[in-house]
């Protein structure tokens, strides 16, 4: 595409197998950007590979420095350099309380959720960065949610974890200007996700998005009573990835229906 939002840019999109990621893919190509993408899944990376064939696949797990190595190499290599870095990695704890987490499994799930949600994030900023410091117009995006802002979106362990990549965001704006812009989109709840949960909690085959009525569900307790999609919040990215987004670092977008505005009543006259 010519003209689009992201001309020309290079990104490399961690997690990109389902879901916000394969939207986010989905986007920046649409916008005019050479992709490529890390997924873990065999199988969704197949797919990524037939449907997209003019995207390299890298297949791994993002916790690891070796498969984010490998990922940005092979980026770096086809590409010629890396612009932008996005990772949608994550696992959720299905509104787990502490009240009812298990004393026995604490320490394995606790690993579980951090080791995803948050390592995975510092391992492909890592193998990204000296790139795309020498790319002129380097951007790292990271997935927060609305669970970094407030409660009752996830349970302890997901909320405390989201936290933290909310941490990430600011730490790395701090430590990589002016290179590099670092910003975090915070999505409410999505349509069609695949976030799926913690072996140690007995979830690693339930997926968010299979829960049955969720379309209504989102809607409902959203002051824009809309059920959002990956689609939806893919634009997010869009515009933080590109130049119209040049003096923005250490920010987030909240595509999340106005969650932000539903804790008070409406007064009615």
């Amino acid at each position: 595409m010519s003209g689009g939002w992201l001309e020309g840019r290079r990104a490399l999109v961690v997690g990109a197998g389902s879901g916000i990621g394969r939207a986010v893919v989905d986007a920046f190509l649409a916008e005019g950007a050479r992709v490529a993408v890390l997924e873990r899944d065999p199988d969704k990376s197949r797919a990524l590979a037939d449907e997209l064939p003019e995207v390299p696949v890298t297949v791994g797990d993002a916790t690891t420095r070796a498969a984010n190595d490998e990922a940005v190499g092979s980026a770096v290599s086809t590409f010629g350099g890396l612009d932008v870095l996005v990772n949608c990695v994550g696992v959720f704890d299905f509104y787990r309380s502490v009240v009812d987490l298990d004393a026995d499994v604490l320490d394995t799930a606790f690993n579980e959720m951090f080791r995803t949600n948050v390592l995975s994030h510092l391992q492909s900023v890592k193998s990204a960065l000296p790139h795309l410091r020498k790319s002129g117009h380097g951007v790292v995006l990271l997935t927060e949610s609305t669970s970094s802002y407030y409660p009752g979106r996830g349970g302890v362990l997901y909320l405390s974890s989201k936290f933290a990549v909310r941490g990430l965001v600011t730490g790395l704006a701090h430590d990589l200007a002016p290179e590099v812009r670092v910003n975090g989109v915070a999505p409410g709840g999505t349509l069609g996700t695949d976030l799926r949960g913690l072996p140690s909690l007995g979830t690693a085959e339930r997926s968010l998005g299979d829960t049955p009525g969720r379309a209504e569900e989102l809607a409902s307790r959203i002051p824009l009573q809309v059920a959002l999609s990956g689609e939806d919040h893919a634009w997010s990215y869009v515009f933080l990835a590109s130049d119209r987004a040049r003096g923005i670092t250490g920010g987030v977008v909240h595509p999340d229906g106005g969650v932000g505005v539903s804790a008070a009543p409406k007064k009615r006259s």
